[in-house]
């Protein structure tokens, strides 16, 4: 390799580290305001989404750490952003079980005004995230966990102006379900990439 190249490859992986770091503050950003809304508003949602921002961020620490390594440390580093948000949606699911036996209604225009605030911010993110060009496995795994962030703010708007329409806190918990099952569908989505891209580390000539 030349030293032209290597000084590209260089580039591109200082270029990796500070979409990381962006999308990483932004994300730890959305974790605390979550969790201050979702503690004031009742809502399990936010406080869901909030969860999922911090595994978002634990997973981008991981990446962070896995760019410029060998491929199999990144198979690595994404199979533990799988099995993390996959543990995210079983703490969702028990969470929801506590707050179906007990709980007011959440507060509608506090979850629809984090959830769009969120909605916002993951845009921005997405965005980051699309300067990546590559096969890299931690920034499918960056892209599917944002994806799904996307998909939960927005049914957190609907399920605020249900909250708001019936008084009840039954369309939040229903939505703590959908993102607990979002949740781990994303952390089977990351595991199967990681699979795969396990095996082609493996179908190379040593």
């Amino acid at each position: 390799m030349s030293d032209e190249d290597e000084h590209g490859l260089d580039a591109n992986q200082a270029a990796d580290r500070r979409i990381l770091w962006w999308v990483l503050l932004i994300n730890v950003g959305q974790c605390l305001a979550g969790v201050a809304v979702g503690l004031w508003a009742a809502s399990t949602a936010v406080i869901g989404a909030a969860l999922d921002n911090l595994a978002d961020a634990s997973v981008y620490g991981v990446s962070l750490y896995a760019v410029g390594r060998a491929a199999s440390i990144k198979v690595r580093a994404a199979r533990l952003s799988g099995w993390l948000l996959i543990g995210l949606a079983a703490m969702l699911v028990v969470e929801v079980l506590r707050r179906f036996f007990g709980g007011e209604a959440p507060i509608g225009p506090a979850m629809m005004g984090m959830a769009a605030i969120n909605a916002a911010l993951n845009i921005v993110c997405l965005r980051l995230l699309k300067r990546h060009r590559g096969e890299d496995v931690n920034f499918k795994a960056s892209a599917i966990f944002t994806n799904n962030d996307s998909i939960v703010n927005l049914a957190i708007v609907l399920s605020g102006a249900l909250v708001m329409l019936w008084g009840s806190n039954l369309p939040d918990l229903v939505l703590g379900l959908v993102v607990a099952a979002i949740a781990g569908n994303g952390g089977r989505e990351i595991l199967a990439e990681a699979r795969e891209a396990a095996e082609k580390v493996d179908s190379e000539p040593k």
